[in-house]
């Protein structure tokens, strides 16, 4: 394919879907990422598109959001991944909110086999996800539908999380920086998801590789107030998301990092007994960056909270019986769980 043809082809693509990765256009034009890369750029230089941290979007990119249909297609396998590892930190009996978003719909669906597990969402596709699963309470918000991520907004949304607490928060965003944390490209679900995150003792971050370092309008969570972040491995060439998250960790971010072939494509199943890191392959292996010594933060009505999480919960304890429990009954970290090469710098 002659090089007119395949910018044209991925202008097709980045005008259909609003918002592509590199990875995808390279798929589709049957070229390396660094030959879709070039392309990329010779069509801003032309006006046509912008690029992106790990693809390519509309002129104006920064302001606009791709709706569900289009952010459903982007990064299917790396979604997948994170959804497996990160439905891995939720056990039986636990009380989560899940915010809206292609990936926590991927995490719901796993969410599904937790038995006795309460979900408070705003998002209809998250629901949906868990409406069959049995033995899985799910508490809808109230607010006004936005039509093109299925999601309840508005000031409704957010009355309804007044007084809530649960364990854990787990969101997802348009994307996610060291500088200023996790962002998202709509004033109102930025606002329900602020809400959310002041709903719970530890906020858990999805978010694939192709948004690490990219910002956007709204500001959702600072990174000061993010526990851990689920993300996939980058590829080798991506300097910048390598950079990124070397950022977030120095900041006290707890990592995780979600390699090929991580889960099944029914995702893990909660509470069962995980294979030490010698019986896992190499490539299905997670790593966990830990944040720096003494940086655990809090945030909200939670303060103190999470310095205590681990010692309120010493190893062999009996399993807190299926409740809405507060922040002090975190469950100790999942027997996976490694340290990383990628760790914090000493400063």
């Amino acid at each position: 394919m002659f090089a007119a043809e395949r910018r044209q082809l991925i202008l097709e693509m980045v005008r259909a879907n609003g918002a592509v990765s590199l990875r995808e256009l390279a798929r589709v034009v049957q070229t390396s990422e660094v030959t879709v890369r070039r392309d990329v750029r010779a069509l801003e230089a032309e006006g046509l598109l912008d690029r992106r941290h790990g693809g390519a979007v509309l002129p104006g990119g920064f302001t606009r959001e791709s709706g569900f249909p289009q952010k459903s297609h982007l990064a299917t396998a790396e979604k997948t991944a994170i959804a497996d590892l990160a439905a891995s930190f939720v056990e039986e009996g636990e009380a989560v909110v899940v915010g809206a978003g292609t990936t926590t719909q991927e995490l719901a669906r796993r969410l599904a086999r937790v038995p006795g597990l309460t979900v408070v969402t705003n998002s209809l596709l998250v629901a949906q996800a868990l409406a069959h699963a049995n033995r899985v309470e799910v508490v809808m918000t109230g607010g006004t539908l936005r039509g093109s991520n299925y999601a309840l907004v508005g000031s409704g949304a957010e009355q309804s999380l007044h007084g809530l607490r649960v364990t854990r928060a787990f969101l997802s965003g348009s994307g996610l920086t060291a500088e200023r944390g996790l962002s998202t490209s709509n004033m109102l679900s930025a606002s329900v998801d602020r809400a959310l995150v002041q709903a719970a003792a530890e906020v858990v971050v999805l978010a694939d590789h192709t948004k690490l370092g990219t910002d956007t309008m709204f500001q959702t969570v600072p990174t000061d107030v993010i526990t851990r972040l689920v993300t996939d491995e980058p590829p080798s060439h991506d300097d910048r998301a390598a950079t990124e998250l070397q950022a977030l960790a120095d900041q006290g971010v707890h990592i995780s990092v979600a390699g090929p072939g991580v889960g099944s494509p029914a995702g893990p199943v909660p509470g069962a007994a995980a294979p030490g890191p010698d019986q896992v392959p190499q490539q299905q292996r997670r790593r966990d960056v830990p944040p720096l010594p003494g940086q655990r933060r809090t945030h909200g009505a939670h303060g103190g909270h999470h310095g205590q999480a681990a010692a309120a919960q010493p190893g062999g304890g009996a399993p807190t019986p299926p409740q809405l429990r507060s922040a002090g009954s975190l469950g100790a970290e999942p027997p996976t769980a490694r340290v990383a090469d990628l760790a914090p710098r000493r400063r």
